[in-house]
C-alpha cells in the first residue's frame, strides 16, 4: 500500500510543474505590449498574464525581472519561451547598453525557464539552485512535449538552458555598484528554489515561494515552504517582487497571507486524514475557508491537496 501511495504521489512531481502554468489566474486578454514597470533605482519588473489552460497559456504569466548595476545587467527569470525571452532582452536593451553579465532562475518550472535561451548571444552566466540542472534533465522532455502542445509556433526556439553557476550556498554576484545575493533553500515550493536580494534597494525576489492574490501552489513540500516564509521574513527588505502578482512593500503581510493559507491547508488535511476522509473529500473541504481570498482557488487548492495529501499519510 505505501509503494503504491508513494508511486502514485511522484507520478504527479515531473509534471506539476507544467500543471502550474494552468493555475495562474482569472481568464484574461493576451497582453499586447511587453510592459515593463520601473520600480526605481535600477530595478524592473514585467508581470505576466493571469491566465489559465482556457484562455491559452501564451508562455508569459509570471514575473521576469532585471537589475541594471553599473557594470552591467542581472536577469531574474526569463518567461516560460524564447519569444518572451527576446521580449524581455528587447526591452532590456531600450533601458540600457550594458552587458547582460548574468541570468538567473529562482526554480526549474517552465513559465520560469524557456526564455533563457533568448540570451545566450550575450553570453551571460547562468545561475541555479544546485539542483536545478539535474531538475531541468529529468523534466526537459516532458516540459518541451507541453511547450509545444500550448505554445505551438511560438515554442519554436524554446530550449533548456543549465545554469553554470550551482548554488549550494548563499552567494553574491557583483554588478558594480551593487551586489545580488543569491540564497538557495531545502524542498519548498519546489527543491531547486532561491531568493535574490539586490543590496542596494533592499528588493527581493522570491520566485515562486511567494504568490500574491493568487493561490499559492506546491509541489515540493508544503512544511518546508511554511519553513521558508519564516525565512524570508526575517530579511532586512523594503519591498518584494513575488513569483506571481504585484510587487509590495506591504511584503510581511504578503508573507502571512501565503502562510495562512499553507497552515490552514495543512491543519485541514491532517483533520481529514484523522478521520479517515479521503482526499477527493479533502479536494472539496481543506482550507475551503481560504475559498475568497484567492484567485483561482478551485483549481489550485485541489491539486496542491492532490500533492501534499500522500505526503501527510505517511507523516
Amino acid at each position: 500500500m505505501y509503494l503504491s501511495k508513494h508511486l502514485r504521489f511522484n507520478s504527479f512531481l515531473i509534471l506539476i510543474g507544467a500543471f502550474c502554468l494552468i493555475a495562474c489566474a482569472h481568464a484574461a486578454n493576451k497582453p499586447i505590449i511587453f510592459a515593463i514597470e520601473d520600480l526605481g533605482n535600477g530595478i524592473y519588473v514585467h508581470h505576466g498574464a493571469h491566465l489559465d489552460i482556457d484562455t491559452g497559456y501564451q508562455g508569459d504569466i509570471c514575473n521576469i525581472s532585471f537589475v541594471v548595476g553599473n557594470k552591467g545587467v542581472a536577469v531574474i527569470d526569463t518567461g516560460g519561451s524564447f519569444k518572451v525571452g527576446n521580449q524581455l532582452r528587447e526591452a532590456i536593451k531600450k533601458v540600457t547598453s550594458l552587458p547582460i553579465l548574468y541570468v538567473i532562475n529562482t526554480h526549474v518550472h517552465p513559465d520560469h525557464i524557456y526564455g533563457n535561451a533568448a540570451f545566450l548571444q550575450d553570453k551571460p552566466q547562468y545561475v541555479g539552485h544546485a539542483k536545478l540542472a539535474d531538475a531541468m534533465q529529468l523534466r526537459q522532455e516532458a516540459y518541451d512535449k507541453l511547450n509545444i502542445k500550448y505554445l505551438g509556433e511560438d515554442a519554436k526556439g524554446s530550449i533548456i538552458v543549465k545554469p553554470s553557476i550551482l548554488v549550494k550556498e548563499p552567494l553574491e554576484l557583483d554588478l558594480g555598484d551593487r551586489s545580488l545575493k543569491i540564497t538557495p533553500y531545502l524542498v519548498a515550493h519546489t527543491n531547486t528554489d532561491i531568493s535574490v536580494i539586490d543590496s542596494k534597494t533592499q528588493t527581493l525576489f522570491t520566485g515562486d515561494l511567494l504568490f500574491i492574490d493568487r493561490t499559492p501552489v506546491i509541489e515540493g513540500d508544503i512544511k518546508g515552504l511554511i519553513a521558508a516564509i519564516d525565512i524570508l521574513k526575517t530579511y532586512p527588505v523594503k519591498q518584494v517582487v513575488p513569483g506571481h502578482g504585484s510587487y509590495t512593500k506591504d511584503w510581511l503581510k504578503a508573507l502571512d497571507n501565503e502562510q495562512r493559507y499553507l497552515k490552514t491547508l495543512l491543519a485541514d488535511m491532517r483533520t481529514n486524514i484523522k478521520k479517515g476522509e479521503s482526499m477527493e473529500k479533502a479536494m472539496e473541504t481543506a482550507a475551503a475557508s481560504e475559498k475568497d481570498k484567492w484567485l483561482l482557488f478551485d483549481i489550485a487548492n485541489r491539486r496542491n491537496v492532490n500533492i501534499v495529501y500522500p505526503m501527510l499519510e505517511w507523516e
